[in-house]
């Protein structure tokens, strides 16, 4: 039987908890068949409950766990009937967050974790629809699982793959190490035979995944398992953000971040005076040119290419404006 890892682990107890506590005392038996775990695994499980809640520990901040007569019963602490002050960036993170959870073997699609996400994403302005739509949505459970299985196995997987940095299917072998989520997304880190090296690979990005019956030797010792690793040769831009594009830190890896200080011009509706700070000077490794294509047409007059290729933005905007004959040229696309 392969070791599960902590990160499983926790996947699994997220997405048996809110259905264990909607079953009112369903079986051992009938939690360990939905959550693919023995007996022995879903008591280790439980137990970790005890110890979850808020200082000062008392029995109204602990997670209430009963197990008797082959049944459990799991009971939320009172703070969790306390109503939650969010921000919109707070918001969108936790729907991520649950949306992704969703994916994991044995959540209940219509149970009450989706059906508190369904209304986090009104609160938001955002449908279900909009947030798969914006990639907030699940990696599809069958291909999860295979991949969650072929790696479990030490089995290899054809799959078919949307390269995102250069916008294009492909279809290749591999070998999946680990599957593991971050920031909101499910990811296999696994050998691409297709480049002869380490790879990860986002699994809502996934169109098919086919698990071979060849087997692979995994290597030894622990796998590091992080969303992205620039590449030595990889080129460097460097971008200047006005206050409103200071997203750009949170959401993507930066190896250099230099405050500069405020224009003197008038502030809009995101800026200094709402407290968001000057602008910033940030130096970002791009790995593929139509990654930092996207993103520097999504940022507009709000980013200046001050070091690296300042034409990028500039090639595909005329790439896009060719597709449509007739349209005027918008500002950005003679500018970084």
């Amino acid at each position: 039987m392969p070791r599960v890892g902590a990160d499983e682990k926790l996947q699994r107890l997220l997405a048996l908890v809110p259905w264990v506590a909607a079953h009112d005392g369903p079986s051992l038996a009938e939690v360990c068949a939905r959550f693919a775990c023995t007996e022995t695994e879903l008591v280790e499980d439980l137990r970790l409950l005890f110890l979850c809640g808020l200082h000062p520990y008392t029995p109204d901040t602990l997670i209430d766990v009963d197990v008797a007569d082959g049944r459990v019963w799991i009971r939320y602490a009172d703070y969790f009937s306390r109503p939650l002050r969010l921000t919109p960036a707070e918001g969108l993170a936790l729907l991520a967050a649950g949306t992704s959870l969703l994916a994991a073997p044995g959540a209940d699609p219509a149970g009450p974790l989706a059906r508190g996400l369904a209304k986090l994403a009104a609160a938001l302005g955002v449908s279900a629809e909009e947030s798969v739509d914006v990639s907030l949505g699940p990696a599809p459970p069958e291909t999860l699982q295979a991949l969650s299985e072929a790696a479990a196995h030490h089995q290899q997987v054809e799959l078919e793959y949307y390269a995102f940095g250069r916008d294009e299917w492909t279809r290749r072998v591999v070998d999946p190490y680990a599957v593991f989520s971050a920031g909101g997304q499910w990811y296999v880190s696994a050998y691409c035979h297709s480049v002869e090296d380490e790879r990860l690979f986002r699994v809502d990005r996934v169109r098919r995944a086919v698990t071979l019956e060849s087997e692979f030797e995994a290597p030894d010792g622990p796998r590091e398992l992080t969303v992205y690793r620039a590449r030595p040769d990889d080129p460097r831009v460097t971008l200047e953000l006005e206050p409103s594009a200071r997203w750009v830190v949170e959401q993507y890896p930066t190896e250099s971040v230099q405050t500069l200080p405020p224009t003197d011009g008038p502030v809009g509706a995101v800026g200094v005076a709402e407290g968001t700070g000057g602008r910033l000077r940030v130096t970002l490794a791009v790995s593929e040119e139509a990654w930092l294509e996207r993103l520097l047409l999504r940022l507009g007059p709000s980013a200046t290419v001050v070091e690296g290729d300042p034409t990028v933005a500039a090639r595909a905007a005329r790439r896009l404006l060719a597709r449509y004959p007739g349209v005027a040229s918008p500002p950005w696309s003679t500018s970084g």
